[in-house]
């Protein structure tokens, strides 16, 4: 009786999903209450054909949010319309085409994926160098924190320029960006993992004559997997920002830097924010997928997930 008890008070006190739903719910509504309001006043100040029309139809301040929300070429467009944009460059427009946004993302979504890969192969072997050789923990961690010190916009250039010289273009220099982005939350956080295990179990591994291979493998990459997932989380969302910005120095027709550079040329912000959201879609299903490769691999070694 009282284990029954005890069950329906711990499924009562459990959080469900309309719990977390709630909270993000609220905070949405409210970021989109302060996104209506602060339109008004900025796209009724800078469209001269808005102010036009307000005037033709006799002012009042009906009008006035009702041709702010409508603006052809407003500086901060509503949800809405950027929802409409989305509708006609996502689900209208043919896919193979350059004026559909999955073009865009198919385009950005490549180098994003290579850097990646490189990225983390990268900052693995890096922090694998430096929990087993002392002098590479004095020597080239103060480096790896150190690169992150470059602003990307100012070393995208020269990566691209650099590789351009020696006939490599495409695909590869906007992997490198994104590596050069990305390999540095996984080298920390995998130094963090791979140092985590206690000295005790240290000492058993010792006691059992196991050699440094056979530790790495059995201690500690086990114990390191729940920092190499959150960095991972990381690592893919800057592999993203890092092609985006290699798109943008190199000037490429395809990708979704691409198309925030051909919006800003003709003026047309629509094209923007539809691509800034895309780029933010895009990031969330990336990490959605790390994350699932998170579930899989603890369920495969026999941990809650």
């Amino acid at each position: 009786m009282m284990s029954e008890v005890a069950a329906v008070v711990a499924k009562k006190a459990a959080p469900g999903w309309f719990d977390g739903v709630v909270p993000v719910a609220t905070v949405v509504g409210v970021l989109l209450v302060i996104w209506y309001i602060a339109a008004i006043p900025m796209n009724t100040r800078a469209d001269v054909v808005a102010e036009g029309k307000i005037a033709a139809l006799g002012g009042g301040w009906f009008n006035t949010i009702a041709i702010a929300w409508s603006a052809d070429r407003p500086r901060l467009p509503v949800p809405h319309q950027i929802g409409q944009e989305l509708w006609k460059t996502v689900v209208l427009a043919d896919p193979t085409l350059p004026r559909s946004l999955l073009f865009h993302v198919w385009g950005t979504l490549g180098p994003t994926l290579l850097g990646f890969a490189m990225g983390s192969l990268l900052g693995c072997a890096l922090a694998i160098g430096i929990v087993h050789v002392r002098s590479l923990d004095k020597s080239l961690m103060p480096w790896i924190i150190a690169s992150q010190s470059i602003p990307i916009l100012a070393i995208a250039p020269m990566i691209v320029t650099v590789m351009g010289n020696y006939g490599i273009t495409g695909l590869l220099p906007k992997a490198v960006i994104s590596m050069f982005l990305c390999f540095f939350p996984v080298a920390i956080g995998m130094v963090k993992g791979l140092t985590s295990p206690e000295a005790m179990q240290l000492d058993l591994m010792r006691t059992y004559n196991a050699g440094a291979l056979q530790t790495l493998w059995k201690l500690r990459m086990p114990a390191s997997l729940p920092f190499l997932f959150a960095s991972l989380k990381v690592a893919i969302s800057v592999a993203l920002v890092g092609a985006i910005v290699g798109e943008l120095s190199t000037g490429v027709a395809a990708g979704l830097g691409a198309r925030m550079l051909t919006g800003s040329y003709y003026g047309q912000i629509l094209q923007i924010w539809a691509a800034l959201f895309a780029a933010a879609c895009l990031s969330c299903l990336l990490i959605w997928a790390v994350n699932r490769a998170q579930h899989i691999t603890n369920r495969m070694m026999g941990a809650q997930s």
